[in-house]
């Protein structure tokens, strides 16, 4: 009885690490769902208001969030360790696919462009040393990028979809 005791703490945590382990997304399942996300987000018809003022501009801000700088074009974002970069070119329309055809590189493991009447958005995702992930996501004139994981890339999709689409359509058009 004493020896079940023993090992029982090992058998559990053995079979911890297996049973996470085979619930984990491969890089394939991780990349697919980010671009579904990407789109589902890009195409919600539910309005984002912006809940930040920015000097220049205005942006939704999810609670995670904090800005560290801020110049007129440019904003730099927090979550703990990890640095978001949203560059907002205000004389481009939400329609514009300026940002979309600077982004294309050959090396993207995801490059994927979604549109509709009002505004045009995309999502890259390229390699990025040894297991991370540089994530591009914009609309129209607005820009964001990040480092991110596997098992943050659905969120941070939605999250960059979303600033995204604040800043493109609550700033819409030129000099506004």
């Amino acid at each position: 009885m004493r020896n079940i005791l023993r090992i029982a703490p090992a058998v559990f945590l053995l079979l911890t690490i297996v049973l996470s382990g085979c619930s984990m997304k491969s890089e394939e399942e991780a990349l697919k769902d980010a671009k579904e996300i990407a789109l589902e987000s890009f195409n919600n018809k539910e309005k984002i208001d912006p809940n930040h003022k920015l000097e220049s501009f205005a942006l939704y801000l999810p609670d995670e969030l904090e800005v560290k700088e801020e110049s007129k074009s440019n904003v730099i974002l927090e979550d703990g360790d990890q640095t978001y970069i949203v560059f907002y070119n205000n004389l481009e329309e939400p329609t514009s696919q300026l940002s979309f055809e600077s982004a294309k590189r050959k090396e993207a493991l995801v490059m994927e462009s979604f549109n509709d009447n009002d505004k045009f958005g995309y999502i890259r995702i390229m390699p990025n040393k040894g297991d991370g992930y540089e994530m591009q996501v914009g609309v129209g004139g607005v820009k964001i990028t990040t480092y991110t994981s596997k098992g943050k890339m659905d969120n941070d999709a939605n999250n960059l979809m979303k600033i995204s689409r604040s800043i493109a359509v609550a700033n819409e058009g030129p000099n506004k």
